[in-house]
């Protein structure tokens, strides 16, 4: 995704950081929402790539966990560890908690969850409905 594309991404929607992590999300193609465990999620073709943490199990921040690249989130975690954290059930499996409560940095956020998209999404779809040779 290009840098541009990523900026109007994270452009204010007003103080809302659900509203403007929901922008983020469903901006990216084939992107639907569905809520699961009682939170939103976002998909890809059905694969989760997002699930808000709206103070899960009494935490005390607002927060998406994504899906990251083998040593992102220890990366993450050991650059910031105020904005970033192992969930819970998923973080065994690589998954980076990151606040959207406070002051977050939007872009950061923005590039986080796009990195996550292409994480999970399954090959692009052509017209014969197969993914092309290159």
């Amino acid at each position: 995704m290009r840098a541009r594309a990523l900026k109007k991404q994270a452009r204010p929607l007003g103080k809302d950081p659900i509203a403007r992590l929901r922008a983020i999300c469903l901006a990216l193609p084939d992107t639907t929402e569905k809520v699961a465990w009682g939170e939103p999620t976002w998909r890809v073709r059905e694969r989760l790539f997002a699930q808000l943490d709206n103070h899960h199990h009494g935490a005390e921040h607002l927060a998406v966990w994504l899906p990251a690249p083998l040593g992102e989130q220890e990366a993450l975690v050991a650059r910031d560890p105020s904005r970033f954290f192992r969930p819970p059930y998923v973080g065994q499996r690589g998954w980076v908690g990151v606040r959207i409560d406070g002051r977050p940095r939007w872009s950061q956020v923005a590039m986080l969850v796009a990195q996550a998209y292409r994480h999970v999404a399954p090959p692009p779809r052509t017209r014969r409905g197969r993914a092309s040779d290159g």
